[in-house]
Protein backbone atom coordinates (compact mmCIF):
# COMPACT_ATOMS: atom_id res chain seq x y z
CA UNK A 1 0.00 0.00 0.00
CA UNK A 2 1.27 3.48 -0.65
CA UNK A 3 1.50 6.02 1.90
CA UNK A 4 -1.29 8.24 0.07
CA UNK A 5 -3.52 5.03 0.24
CA UNK A 6 -2.39 4.32 3.85
CA UNK A 7 -3.08 7.81 4.94
CA UNK A 8 -6.75 7.85 3.20
CA UNK A 9 -7.78 4.35 5.44
CA UNK A 10 -5.90 6.32 8.61
CA UNK A 11 -8.34 9.44 7.91
CA UNK A 12 -11.70 6.78 6.58
CA UNK A 13 -10.66 5.42 10.41
CA UNK A 14 -10.55 9.03 12.25
CA UNK A 15 -14.07 9.88 10.63
CA UNK A 16 -15.51 6.41 12.14
CA UNK A 17 -14.05 7.14 15.19
CA UNK A 18 -15.19 10.78 15.50
CA UNK A 19 -18.94 9.47 13.94
CA UNK A 20 -18.48 6.83 16.80
CA UNK A 21 -17.85 9.60 19.75
CA UNK A 22 -20.48 12.10 18.39
CA UNK A 23 -23.03 8.72 18.64
CA UNK A 24 -21.58 8.55 22.20
CA UNK A 25 -22.09 11.47 23.19
CA UNK A 26 -25.46 12.29 21.26
CA UNK A 27 -27.14 9.39 23.23
CA UNK A 28 -26.61 11.23 26.68
CA UNK A 29 -28.95 13.75 28.09
CA UNK A 30 -26.48 15.99 29.26
CA UNK A 31 -23.22 15.01 27.85
CA UNK A 32 -19.99 16.21 29.59
CA UNK A 33 -18.79 19.26 28.67
CA UNK A 34 -15.42 18.93 28.62
CA UNK A 35 -15.87 16.14 26.47
CA UNK A 36 -17.36 17.84 23.63
CA UNK A 37 -14.83 20.87 23.77
CA UNK A 38 -12.31 17.93 23.52
CA UNK A 39 -14.24 17.02 20.62
CA UNK A 40 -14.72 20.36 18.88
CA UNK A 41 -11.17 21.06 19.49
CA UNK A 42 -10.00 17.98 17.51
CA UNK A 43 -12.27 19.13 14.07
CA UNK A 44 -10.87 22.73 14.58
CA UNK A 45 -7.61 21.22 14.78
CA UNK A 46 -8.63 19.45 11.55
CA UNK A 47 -10.04 22.19 9.93
CA UNK A 48 -6.79 24.35 10.87
CA UNK A 49 -3.99 22.11 8.99
CA UNK A 50 -6.37 21.91 6.42
CA UNK A 51 -6.34 25.54 5.98
CA UNK A 52 -2.92 25.90 6.95
CA UNK A 53 -2.33 23.30 3.82
CA UNK A 54 -4.50 25.26 1.42
CA UNK A 55 -2.66 28.68 2.44
CA UNK A 56 -6.31 29.61 3.61
CA UNK A 57 -6.76 31.91 6.57
CA UNK A 58 -8.38 30.35 10.08
CA UNK A 59 -11.64 30.19 10.71
CA UNK A 60 -12.29 28.72 13.84
CA UNK A 61 -10.56 29.07 17.39
CA UNK A 62 -8.50 26.57 18.25
CA UNK A 63 -10.53 25.66 21.37
CA UNK A 64 -14.26 26.74 19.58
CA UNK A 65 -17.45 26.66 21.94
CA UNK A 66 -19.56 24.06 19.24
CA UNK A 67 -22.52 22.30 19.82
CA UNK A 68 -22.65 18.44 19.40
CA UNK A 69 -24.94 19.24 16.09
CA UNK A 70 -22.06 21.69 15.20
CA UNK A 71 -19.26 19.13 15.80
CA UNK A 72 -21.42 16.41 13.24
CA UNK A 73 -21.55 19.13 10.61
CA UNK A 74 -17.58 19.61 11.35
CA UNK A 75 -17.25 16.41 11.34
CA UNK A 76 -18.55 15.18 8.15
CA UNK A 77 -17.85 18.40 6.09
CA UNK A 78 -13.85 17.68 6.90
CA UNK A 79 -14.00 14.08 5.97
CA UNK A 80 -15.35 14.98 2.37
CA UNK A 81 -12.59 17.54 2.68
CA UNK A 82 -9.73 15.38 3.50
CA UNK A 83 -11.20 13.11 1.18
CA UNK A 84 -11.40 14.92 -1.44
CA UNK A 85 -7.80 16.29 -0.82
CA UNK A 86 -6.10 13.26 -0.52
CA UNK A 87 -8.03 12.02 -3.60
CA UNK A 88 -5.95 14.66 -5.81
CA UNK A 89 -2.61 13.77 -3.54
CA UNK A 90 0.14 11.40 -5.01
CA UNK A 91 3.51 10.37 -3.01
CA UNK A 92 5.95 13.37 -4.23
CA UNK A 93 3.00 15.74 -3.07
CA UNK A 94 3.45 14.42 0.13
CA UNK A 95 7.10 15.55 0.64
CA UNK A 96 6.25 19.48 -0.26
CA UNK A 97 6.46 21.56 2.55
CA UNK A 98 3.98 24.17 4.06
CA UNK A 99 4.92 27.38 5.71
CA UNK A 100 2.41 28.28 8.26
CA UNK A 101 2.50 30.21 11.71
CA UNK A 102 0.86 28.23 14.77
CA UNK A 103 -1.34 29.91 17.53
CA UNK A 104 1.74 31.43 19.40
CA UNK A 105 2.61 33.46 16.33
CA UNK A 106 5.85 31.13 15.09
CA UNK A 107 6.67 30.61 12.17
CA UNK A 108 7.24 26.80 10.98
CA UNK A 109 7.38 25.08 7.62
CA UNK A 110 6.41 21.21 8.06
CA UNK A 111 6.24 18.66 5.24
CA UNK A 112 2.63 17.17 3.94
CA UNK A 113 3.25 13.90 5.21
CA UNK A 114 3.74 14.57 8.46
CA UNK A 115 0.86 17.23 8.78
CA UNK A 116 -1.29 14.63 7.75
CA UNK A 117 -0.24 12.23 10.34
CA UNK A 118 -0.11 14.71 12.67
CA UNK A 119 -3.88 15.04 12.12
CA UNK A 120 -4.28 11.89 12.86
CA UNK A 121 -2.63 11.12 15.86
CA UNK A 122 -3.41 14.36 17.54
CA UNK A 123 -7.88 13.41 17.04
CA UNK A 124 -6.63 9.71 18.52
CA UNK A 125 -5.15 11.60 21.52
CA UNK A 126 -8.11 13.87 22.77
CA UNK A 127 -10.29 10.96 22.20
CA UNK A 128 -8.67 9.20 23.95
CA UNK A 129 -9.22 12.48 26.95
CA UNK A 130 -12.89 11.94 26.05
CA UNK A 131 -12.66 8.94 26.98
CA UNK A 132 -11.08 9.45 30.42
CA UNK A 133 -13.52 12.45 30.55
CA UNK A 134 -17.03 9.76 29.83
CA UNK A 135 -15.36 7.43 32.41
CA UNK A 136 -14.91 9.83 35.16
CA UNK A 137 -18.26 11.09 34.92
CA UNK A 138 -19.74 7.56 35.30
CA UNK A 139 -20.65 6.83 31.49
CA UNK A 140 -19.59 4.47 29.28
CA UNK A 141 -16.80 5.77 26.14
CA UNK A 142 -17.21 4.67 22.71
CA UNK A 143 -14.75 2.30 21.64
CA UNK A 144 -12.47 4.19 18.87
CA UNK A 145 -9.22 1.57 18.62
CA UNK A 146 -8.05 1.46 15.45
CA UNK A 147 -8.17 -2.75 15.38
CA UNK A 148 -12.07 -2.44 16.08
CA UNK A 149 -13.05 -0.50 13.26
CA UNK A 150 -10.50 -3.11 11.11
CA UNK A 151 -12.30 -6.02 13.40
CA UNK A 152 -15.69 -4.65 12.40
CA UNK A 153 -14.80 -4.01 8.30
CA UNK A 154 -15.25 -0.51 8.72
CA UNK A 155 -11.81 0.70 6.82
CA UNK A 156 -12.60 -1.65 4.23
Amino acid sequence: MDMVAHLDRLFAYDLWANQQILTSLGAIDNPPRRSVEFLAHILSAQRLWWQRIAEQAQTLAVWPDLSLQECAWQAAELAAIWKAYLGTMDEAGLSNSVTYRNSRGESWTSKIEDILQHVILHSAYHRGQIAIDMRAAGLVPAYTDFIHAVRQKNLE
